[in-house]
């Protein structure tokens, strides 16, 4: 169909700013980039939006794969779902009928990865209300691709100025994440980064470890996670041959990411990578699944229900993240073979 691989672009909920950002970012990156970005969505959605932003583009819509045309500057094309018919939604408003047109492009964008019709997909926000209300019952994306691609285990990769960030633990409180911590825990996330980095690009990789008290735990008078957990399983890992550092100090760890002596870095909690990477480039920073089958790459803020449809919303974000999923689709077939597609 096409010398460059294509990645399928979903716009997330349909009244939030997903398709904002979306038609804005394809129209700024235009045929130049590594990647051939078509969207999956209903195309009424993107004339909406495209209308809106003032962007001067042309909305081609077509009905499978195979019959995607040659494509053309000034042209977004729409892979159509045949959803919603036309039907215009009210903006920023959760909507079972939004939540079930977001699922279904996810569906659809995932199959099409998963039969190797696209190199991977990249994913505008949803809203989990919109889809719980459409009955859904996934969490969000990250479970709904789990049960669409079979995945068991997955862990995101914050990708920000070429650098990793892995996390031990996610979406549960501070308390629940420090109670998580154990030598067999941190075992697992330090195999599972080291995997993650090889599997895209960095095949000598130099991972560090992030402490999770201050200062350390300055040899147990702040803590004592340190001595019991992480540094015996950094060491563990380390007996094996690989080139994992720590635990070390929060806070340092990330300057020294940035300053090359490290390429990936697994911190311990949420915020604590999330504060690091999004205060040096926050719509610069993109969120990977690792453990999937699939490439996916992902905005990493929600819906903004409160500015949608004002066509004010900044696309730096889905920009990024679909110049690092053109950049990663060149690892398709690694990640495939690493984690079973």
């Amino acid at each position: 169909m096409t010398e460059r691989p294509i990645l399928a672009v979903t716009v997330g909920d349909p009244v939030g700013i997903g398709p904002e950002i979306t038609v804005r970012a394809l129209a700024e990156v235009g045929t130049g980039a590594a990647a051939r970005g078509v969207v999956v969505a209903d195309p009424s959605v993107l004339v909406r939006a495209a209308r809106l932003c003032g962007i001067d583009a042309e909305i081609r819509s077509f009905s499978t794969w195979d019959t995607l045309p040659p494509e053309r500057e000034g042209v977004i094309d729409c892979l159509d779902i045949e959803f919603l018919g036309g039907t215009k939604l009210p903006w920023g408003e959760v909507n079972a009928r939004a939540g079930a047109t977001a699922v279904r492009a996810v569906e659809v964008a995932t199959a099409s990865a998963m039969a190797k019709e696209v190199a991977g997909i990249v994913t505008g926000p949803i809203n989990k209300e919109a889809v719980w209300a459409a009955g859904s019952e996934h969490l969000g994306h990250t479970e709904m691709l789990g049960a669409l691609t079979g995945a068991t285990r997955q862990n995101t990769m914050f990708v920000v100025r070429g650098k990793k960030i892995f996390f031990a633990t996610r979406h549960v409180s501070l308390r629940r994440a420090l109670d998580r911590i154990s030598r067999e825990q941190q075992v697992r996330c330090i195999d599972e980064a080291l995997t993650a980095l090889r599997v895209f690009g960095d095949d000598e990789p130099r991972l560090a470890v992030a402490a999770v008290n201050p200062h350390g735990g300055e040899n147990g008078a702040f803590g004592d996670e340190e001595i019991e957990h992480i540094a015996p399983a950094v060491r563990a890992v380390r007996e094996r041959g690989a080139d994992v550092h720590g635990p070390v100090p929060a806070d340092s760890v990330f300057h020294q990411l940035l300053a090359g002596r490290f390429d990936g870095v697994l911190s311990q909690y949420h915020d604590q990578g999330h504060i690091a990477a999004k205060t040096v480039d926050f719509d610069g920073t993109v969120s990977v699944t690792v453990g999937l089958p699939i490439l996916r790459t992902s905005v990493d803020h929600g819906t903004a229900f409160d500015i949608a449809g004002q066509g004010v919303a900044d696309p730096g974000t889905m920009r990024s993240a679909f110049l690092h999923g053109a950049d990663f689709a060149r690892f398709a077939d690694r990640i495939r073979a690493e984690y079973g597609g």
